[in-house]
């Protein structure tokens, strides 16, 4: 089958599909939306007043709040469940919009964006009544700019090239500079509450209950400690499958649909997250690690009887396929591992999800082992897996997915794979009317 022409002009399609897609969007709209917000309150802000400066906290406060938010397993959880309560018998169009919801790091990114741009604000404001109020004390403005150099490092390290060559690097900064952030957040609110306190001939207290950066700040600090609570060892049972990958078995707790679970063996220093695939005959579950780095590499050798988990599991981008009755789902390597945690679930529901599946990967059999193999061929029995050996051609995925969606007539398609193979299929999908869906690689 051929594929048809990409519709509307190159430019038209580039913006919508590529430089305006949903996550872009959301940001788009938030850091909008705070840019308006700063310059009203700039322009009605009184220059020089410790008073009015301090304000600018309240605005810090609550998109740094909605980034940890937009972060919680608690509410990612609870959003994609609100979201699957959809019925199939709902329009086609309201599904295929909504089904979009996993793209809320779109709000994050836009929280921890505008957090940095009212920081600017109130790091100049600051200085401002630093240099015409007599009274102003010194350690507020240095907290101050403390305060803005380590958002400043967050802001730089989430940039996406960043990212994606030092994730490792990215993740330590991410996670050292925001708790050092918060710190010198409370020390900063309390000297500012200080301040306030002997120029307004207040108490201390009051001062403090009276401030909306004092409680959200209370939540924010709450939200941080919150999965680390929950920080714990557990078992578990290595399945040697090859030398590219291992499947690892756990038994600790309850796997919800498309839920993922980060695993560590260092963990202040980084975590991993990977996709679980449920067991049909008893309550426990496994993961697949295939060897994509040097932290894969020395589990699939050497793996350790016990990991390190925190928090609790926090559902994945596949859950919204049970809101479609036919879907086709296109995957590489052991991308199949988060597609069989789909699969299974939405099998197992009360009106099981019909499902074509193409798998390209390097000998299926001898790497992912044959319980695998059977899982696939039990979700599509004409499952398409096709052997990418080393100096073969590669199959074009994008044709072969076109194919697929029509002769099964399905309402959308699901691709798992890494970041170029995954914006490749799905813009070739949406460029030409097809509804597609990949992960966000924003974390």
């Amino acid at each position: 089958m051929q594929l048809p022409a990409k519709r509307q002009n190159r430019l038209l399609r580039n913006i919508r599909h590529k430089f305006l897609n949903v996550y872009k969007r959301l940001f788009s709209i938030y850091v909008v939306a705070n840019l308006i917000a700063l310059v009203i309150v700039l322009s009605q802000s009184n220059t020089g007043s410790l008073s009015s400066a301090s304000n600018l906290s309240i605005p810090i406060s609550i998109n740094v709040l909605v980034a940890a938010l937009s972060r919680t397993e608690y509410v990612i959880n609870m959003l994609f469940t609100s979201v699957v309560w959809i019925p199939r018998t709902a329009p086609l169009r309201l599904r295929r919009v909504v089904a979009k919801v996993y793209e809320y790091g779109g709000i994050h990114s836009g929280a921890g964006f505008s957090a940095a741009l009212w920081v600017v604000a109130f790091t100049i404001q600051m200085t401002r009544a630093f240099l015409y109020d007599e009274t102003f004390e010194s350690s507020i403005l240095a907290f101050t700019y403390l305060l803005f150099f380590f958002l400043l490092a967050i802001s730089m390290s989430a940039y996406p090239t960043f990212r994606r060559m030092q994730h490792n690097s990215f993740e330590a900064i991410h996670r050292f500079a925001a708790w050092i952030s918060v710190a010198l957040y409370w020390v900063l609110i309390m000297l500012i509450s200080s301040s306030l306190h002997k120029q307004g001939g207040v108490s201390f207290g009051h001062v403090l209950i009276i401030s909306p950066s004092f409680w959200i700040l209370c939540v924010l600090s709450f939200l941080i400690v919150l999965p680390w609570l929950r920080l714990r060892t557990v078992s578990a049972r290595p399945e040697h499958l090859s030398k590219h990958a291992i499947r690892l078995h756990f038994d600790y707790t309850k796997i919800g649909p498309c839920q993922g679970l980060r695993i560590s063996t260092r963990p202040l220093l980084e975590w991993h997250s990977f996709a679980t695939i449920p067991s049909r005959s008893s309550g426990d579950f496994s993961i697949l690690v295939s060897n994509a780095g040097d932290w894969t590499k020395a589990n699939i050798q050497s793996p350790v009887p016990k990991y390190w988990v925190k928090g609790i599991p926090v559902t994945g981008f596949l859950r919204v396929v049970q809101l479609f009755r036919k879907v086709v789902i296109v995957t590489t390597g052991s991308g199949i591992g988060p597609c069989l945690s789909g699969l299974i679930y939405a099998q197992q529901a009360g009106t099981p999800l019909q499902c074509r599946l193409l798998w390209s990967t390097r000998d299926a059999e001898p790497t992912y082992g044959r319980e695998v193999v059977e899982e696939v061929l039990r979700a599509d029995p004409r499952a398409i897996i096709l052997n990418t050996r080393p100096g073969s051609p590669r199959p074009d995925l994008v044709a072969l997915t076109y194919r697929l969606y029509i002769e099964s007539g399905a309402e959308a398609v699901f691709i798992i794979s890494n970041p170029k193979l995954t914006y490749k299929v799905k813009y070739g999908m949406e460029s030409r009317g097809v509804p597609a869906y990949g992960p966000i690689f924003d974390s």
